[in-house]
Order: structure tokens, then sequence, then C-alpha cells
């Protein structure tokens, strides 16, 4: 039961990871922030998540 529980939290770091990355590439930021951003999520995936999530930058949204 342990293993199941353990890849299915895997995964969806994985799939916040990449929602992460990919409102990183979209964000209105500089290059150099973008990397070292994405560096930080790379290198520590949980932590790195949680403060992007907090602090990071925003991708642009349409105004309605």
């Amino acid at each position: 039961m342990g293993i199941e529980v353990a890849g299915l939290g895997s995964l969806i770091l994985l799939g916040l990871n990449i929602w992460a990355f990919i409102s990183i590439i979209s964000s209105s930021e500089g290059t150099g922030a973008k990397v070292l951003w994405c560096l930080l999520v790379l290198v520590l995936p949980l932590l790195g998540f949680i403060i992007w999530f907090f602090a990071g930058p925003r991708a642009r949204t349409r105004a309605a």
C-alpha cells in the first residue's frame, strides 16, 4: 500500500511541477529570472514548487 501512495504522490508532484514550468515560461519576467525559478523547481521539487506558488512570477492573463 505504501508504494502505491508514494507513486501517486510523485505523479501529482510531477504534474504540479510541469504546471509550474509552463507558468514560469509564459510569465513576463526576464530570461534570467525564468531560469532561476526553473532551476529552483527542478532542484528542489516540493519546496521549490511551494516557494514558486507563493512568490513566483505569474503567467499573463487576458483581460475579460
